[in-house]
């Protein structure tokens, strides 16, 4: 028997049972679907995180205050006055460190024409949009000069500026923070969620010298941001950056920091490994399901292999070999998987489909999902279709033209 008649025959045969055959793939089908969706979310989490990264600058690092413990319970972090724009200029110095810059911030209330409201102002640097990675669309950015002058300019969001200021120019208006005008002097360009949780489109900037801002100690900020060289000096940042506060703050031996340090790779290792637990969770669903689908193959080939008896006896009376039997019966069980393959990468594309709709998180299905699913569903049929294969192809003649 040629190759092609092997898989007619095999169509032929599952085509005969219709309803069993359906009932019999629908294991393989969840289990496909399963798998495939699971390399998706696997692929969609990594490429999030790499593009919320990706706005946040995956080589920077967030240091603030050290906690106090009060009472034997530990406070939040940023309590202590203990970071300084000098230790923050220093940080400047070292050669693993890009740049850093010393930020403030303050709930304050925000008036523009009969707009109120209440909003998070930060007090920066000039040299915030180098190491945050922000654009200015708009004007120009915050300079040393309106900082030495405490000049009361802002740059804000394209949030803000469309809420403001739609269809007109918001360069050169006045925006009134806790009743006193600042001058808008530039638009930032994009939008996402930043270190601090914000909006970089809601963003309101101004001089670190001009914030309203009353610190316990001069000089003392809320947090630093530090852009290590690469991703590859992560480390080596963090712990220069360790080294020389613990040297400016004169501590020694095993006493407790007063500052902490956030690397965003560990964030980013962080998010990985939940994208792999809901990957291998996932996976272990879907692997439950082909098991389960290919124990119903394999009693459905067997159940096949008991009704055809009399068939398999004329085969091999008229000529064919246990090889054949064997092809025959496999093939059976390989298509069938196959077929159930397809069907569950459609319903794992159409899932894919339906939560890409949402907006908030993109799933796509790649070749190699499809390979996989294929390949996985190739196998189970191999696995669970060659006992009642061979089986079959061990029957004697004589034997089977004996049945009714």
């Amino acid at each position: 028997m040629s190759f092609m008649q092997i898989i007619f025959e095999a169509f032929r045969s599952l085509s005969a049972n219709r309803l069993r055959t359906a009932l019999t793939m629908l294991g393989i089908i969840i289990g496909i679907a399963s798998v495939v969706l699971m390399l998706a979310v696997g692929d969609a989490v990594r490429s999030f995180i790499d593009k919320e990264l990706s706005v946040l600058g995956s080589n920077q690092l967030i240091v603030q205050p050290g906690t106090r413990t009060q009472g034997g319970v530990r406070r939040r972090a940023g309590e202590l006055p203990t970071l300084t724009i000098d230790d923050v200029e220093e940080m400047n110095t070292l050669p693993s460190v890009k740049g850093a810059t010393s930020t403030l911030q303050g709930f304050f209330q925000i008036n523009y024409g009969s707009d109120n409201s209440n909003s998070v102002v930060l007090g920066v640097t000039q040299d915030v949009f180098r190491v945050r990675n922000w654009t200015i669309d708009r004007g120009v950015g915050i300079a040393q000069s309106d900082i030495r002058a405490a000049n009361k300019v802002m740059v804000i969001g394209s949030k803000i500026a469309n809420q403001y200021f739609y269809k007109q120019d918001p360069i050169g208006q006045n925006i009134r923070v806790e009743g006193k005008p600042f001058t808008v002097i530039g638009v930032l360009a994009g939008e996402g969620r930043q270190l601090d949780g914000s909006d970089l489109g809601e963003m309101l900037l101004v001089p670190i010298s001009a914030i309203p801002v009353r610190m316990p100690l001069p000089r003392t900020i809320h947090y630093a941001i530090v852009q290590a060289k690469d991703a590859k000096s992560m480390s080596e940042a963090e712990n220069d950056i360790k080294e020389l506060l613990r040297d400016r703050h004169r501590i020694t031996g095993d006493k407790q920091d007063d500052f902490q340090i956030t690397n965003l790779a560990s964030i980013a290792q962080t998010g990985a490994s939940i994208g792999a637990g809901l990957s291998i969770a996932l996976g272990a669903i879907g692997a439950i399901s082909l098991i389960v689908g290919g124990i119903g193959i394999m009693n459905i080939m067997l159940v096949s292999v008991s009704e055809r008896v009399r068939e398999i006896g004329i085969r091999m009376a008229i000529g064919a070999k246990p090889y054949h039997v064997l092809m025959q019966f496999l093939s059976e069980a390989v298509v069938m998987c196959i077929i159930s393959g397809m069907i569950g990468t459609l319903l794992a594309a159409f899932g894919a489909w339906l939560v890409s709709q949402s907006g908030k998180f993109t799933m796509q299905l790649s070749a190699s999902h499809i390979l996989t699913a294929i390949l996985f569903s190739t196998a189970v049929g191999l696995f669970f279709g060659y006992y009642p294969a061979r089986r079959a192809s061990r029957l004697l003649p004589i034997e089977c033209l004996r049945q009714d």
